[in-house]
């Protein structure tokens, strides 16, 4: 539609607010059960997400935008930016908080939490079965274009981790947009093999019958790499000598409750985000649980590790420290390293010892710690990063992050306890070259391999190598890239800008810069066509809703 979507629009319609910040594991959750909804009440239901941003980088529409294409979302979305509506208006309590509202404009219930459709499911069968009788639901569809029909054919898309493995000459891709696995040569980035049909969906068999849901976390154990399938909530092993996929862990049905102890095949999960093997050992970074959870691959089994399924950030015996949403995982010299994502900052723990302690983060603070971010290099006390998602260890010790909202690739001592800013800036950007130049926007994964690191560069569907000996940036390019493209499709990767190449600037806004190379073009008139697209956007709540005598009007 034209013109911006208010409540207005809405009347006749049973609506349902969520309030939501994309990071934020639950709120992640909750997508399906939305999706599930709207599919059943096509003519009578508009979910209306309200993006409240926890973090700074999430508060801009672009990113929005951008995690909208990733998960999916098709509804409007509002970016409450500065949550005026969250706070202010509804006063919604936690994320996620879905507010129902009736056809006449009457809030009906409120519910925070995960098991959106379990709880709203019945109240609509009765709504829609009352107001239709009445004759108060409109049925009349309400024109939208969802930004998910914005989306490339691009060769990756959202790539989530990346696996380096010289042994092999082989680099591993978890094409999480895709639903699939990508093999590529480490020498010319030629695509050797790729895993899984492309569907959404959890499916074990041969390489091209097998189906993921959002693969993120990849390792490798000989013959087997083991991939945290993270909407399906299982741990699958692919068999590369034969060819085939299994799950190894994990029911399919994500665990509403707090994770034990058991037999990996009959425990359900909670979004596993990464997983790295050590001899008998299958680590997982168990996002949903916020705790680091251990597979004994010997007997099939599944034990909580680190965490005590509470979120926060706090040290201590591993069992009984708090975590935030674990997302990375690495290995050096007896000590387990993650990234954990919500306290933005990189812990690891003391194998021999059973001890978490925390490398850079808000650790210190008295309080609120979960909320205590920024981009800031430094020592422990004063450091800050913006909810990193990818760690790495090179065999000199130094520790390698992606500070995914940050947009950077920083570098800790982990002895001194200290953080530089080693490429990228904190403005988003997709350009190659030194170390100052080079722009990502939001890496969610990486790897050290032969002096070099695999950079998962998510928001630009790319992977980029970064030369430590030469501090340069370049992206990978597949030179059979028809490989991954269905067919009939552009056959070319994204064009990063390189610092020499100048070029145009079209400036959308004050949070997205759109940058073009320099064009050769023709003697003689010609003409530029610019299809813009506007995003749709709701234009204001009305007044804050009465919680007491009667139900509140929105409208």
């Amino acid at each position: 539609m034209a013109e911006p979507l208010t409540f207005e629009d809405l009347r006749g319609k049973i609506v349902l607010l969520d309030f939501w910040t994309y990071g934020c594991v639950n709120c992640l959750h909750v997508i399906p059960d939305f999706k599930r909804l709207e599919a059943e009440y096509p003519d009578s239901l508009v979910v209306v997400g309200i993006h409240s941003a926890k973090f700074d980088s999430e508060s801009l529409t672009a990113n929005i935008r951008q995690i909208a294409q990733r998960y999916g979302v098709e509804h409007p979305i509002v970016n409450d930016s500065d949550l005026v509506l969250m706070r202010d208006i509804w006063g919604a309590p936690a994320w996620p908080t879905t507010v129902l509202i009736d056809p006449l404009g009457r809030v009906v219930d409120w519910y925070s939490g995960e098991g959106v459709y379990e709880v709203f499911k019945p109240v609509l069968e009765v709504m829609v079965q009352e107001y239709g009788a009445a004759g108060l639901l409109d049925p009349t569809p309400i024109p939208l274009t969802p930004v998910t029909q914005e989306l490339m054919d691009t060769p990756l898309r959202f790539p989530g981790k990346v696996l380096a493995d010289p042994v092999s000459g082989r680099l591993f891709i978890a094409d999480t947009g895709h639903n699939r696995l990508v093999i590529a040569s480490l020498q010319d980035y030629s695509v050797l093999e790729v895993i899984g049909s492309g569907e959404a969906a959890l499916v074990d068999g041969d390489f091209a019958s097998a189906a993921f849901n959002s693969p993120h976390g990849l390792s490798l154990a000989g013959d087997l790499l083991y991939v945290a399938d993270t909407n399906n909530h299982v741990i699958r092993a692919v068999d590369l000598v034969n060819r085939q996929v299994t799950t190894v862990a994990g029911t399919g049905e994500m665990a509403t409750q707090r994770l034990g102890s058991g037999p990996a095949l009959e425990m359900a999960l909670r979004s596993p985000w990464d997983v790295l093997a050590d001899g008998d050992s299958l680590y997982i970074a168990m996002a949903g649980s916020h705790q680091l959870y251990r597979l004994d691959l010997t007997r099939a089994a599944l034990e909580p590790f680190v965490g005590n399924g509470r979120e926060d950030l706090i040290d201590g015996p591993r069992l009984e420290a708090e975590l935030a949403q674990p997302s990375g995982l690495a290995l050096h010299a007896g000590y387990l390293y993650f990234a954990d994502s919500e306290s933005s900052a990189i812990r690891r723990v003391d194998l021999a010892a059973g001890r978490v302690e925390t490398i850079i983060g808000p650790v210190n603070a008295p309080r609120a710690r979960l909320f205590i971010f920024g981009d800031v290099d430094g020592g422990l006390d004063e450091a800050r990063l913006q909810h990193p998602l990818g760690v790495t260890v090179a065999p000199d010790g130094a520790v390698y992050i992606a500070d995914t909202y940050n947009n950077k690739i920083k570098r800790l001592d982990a002895e001194a306890r200290t953080s530089t800013t080693f490429a990228g800036a904190a403005e988003d950007g997709y350009t190659d070259g030194n170390l100052s130049e080079a722009r990502f926007d939001e890496p969610g994964g990486l790897h050290y391999a032969g002096g070099k690191l695999y950079i998962a560069d998510t928001n630009n569907h790319v992977i980029r190598v970064l030369d430590l000996a030469t501090e340069s940036v370049t992206t990978m390019v597949f030179p059979n890239v028809t490989a991954l493209l269905p067919e009939g499709a552009a056959t070319s990767s994204p064009a990063p800008v390189t610092p020499s190449s100048g070029g145009a600037v079209l400036s959308f806004g004050e949070d997205r810069t759109l940058r073009l190379p320099p064009q050769t073009v023709a003697p003689g008139e010609g003409s530029i066509l610019i299809d813009a697209q506007m995003p749709l956007a709701i234009s204001s709540m009305r007044r804050r809703p009465l919680r007491c005598c009667g139900p509140a009007m929105v409208w």
